[in-house]
């Protein structure tokens, strides 16, 4: 069932009054909030995946705060109190779980590099535009590492990284004559991996931002296995 075309009416309000909350603009904050209720949702086996995905395509087209309210109506946490926030990620990586050497190196030199995709995220990935572009999508990637660190370096080039939502993003580093802009993310779930992005543009720029609409999967995965070793455990 389509539960945004099903969503019932808002009751106008009282004559000199302004709208009730329900009538206001959804924030991105607000979808944000609704799309943490349906991951819990679809990892404690509340919503199937293909409900879940129906309501997280709702959700991102509702207009109004009433309407996200509707896909968390029936849903526990919807009617309890806020869960306590994650602890925000470290400014820097945690000494020793990175190593300072590259696993994975992006090069291009009047050309063009891409890595997108389904793909297995490195620990380390270095990345060098020089007079060329270098595109890292990690919006489908599997993190198999809690923390990773992307060393990039544009020289009258340009380096472009993209996240999920659902991760913490960190960056440090600056341009000269350049660009160097990193989105600060924090991510709801305690244990969601973590993305630095360092380096230096010269003549060029570096830039870190979540994609909107793309979430790890891969959080939940592990939350499946807890819960499945919890249980071989207790049979």
């Amino acid at each position: 069932m389509d539960l945004h075309k099903h969503a019932p009416a808002q009751d106008a309000a009282p004559h000199g009054t302004g709208p009730r909350v329900s009538e206001l603009r959804a924030s991105d904050a607000d979808r944000d909030r609704i799309a943490d209720m349906l991951r819990e949702a679809l990892a404690e086996g509340r919503l199937t995946a293909d409900e879940h995905a129906e309501r997280v395509e709702g959700v991102l087209s509702a207009r109004t705060v009433g309407e996200l309210d509707v896909f968390v109506r029936d849903l526990p946490a919807a009617h309890a109190g806020g869960h306590s926030a994650a602890a925000p990620a470290p400014d820097r990586p945690t000494a020793g779980t990175v190593p300072a050497e590259p696993d994975e190196n992006l090069v291009a030199v009047f050309s063009s590099a891409v890595r997108k995709g389904r793909w297995r995220a490195s620990r380390r990935i270095h990345a060098y535009a020089v007079f060329g572009s270098v595109e890292i999508d990690l919006s489908e990637a599997v993190f198999q590492h809690r923390q990773v660190v992307i060393k990039a370096y544009a020289v009258f080039g340009s380096v472009e990284v993209r996240v999920p939502e659902n991760v913490s993003l960190r960056g440090a580093g600056g341009g000269i004559l350049g660009s160097f802009e990193v989105d600060t993310l924090d991510s709801a779930e305690a244990d969601a991996p973590v993305v630095y992005v360092d380096g230096w543009a010269v003549l060029g720029s570096i830039e870190a931002r979540p994609r909107r609409g793309k979430l790890v999967a891969d959080i939940l995965d592990r939350v499946h296995r807890g819960v499945a070793k919890g249980l071989r455990k207790h049979g």
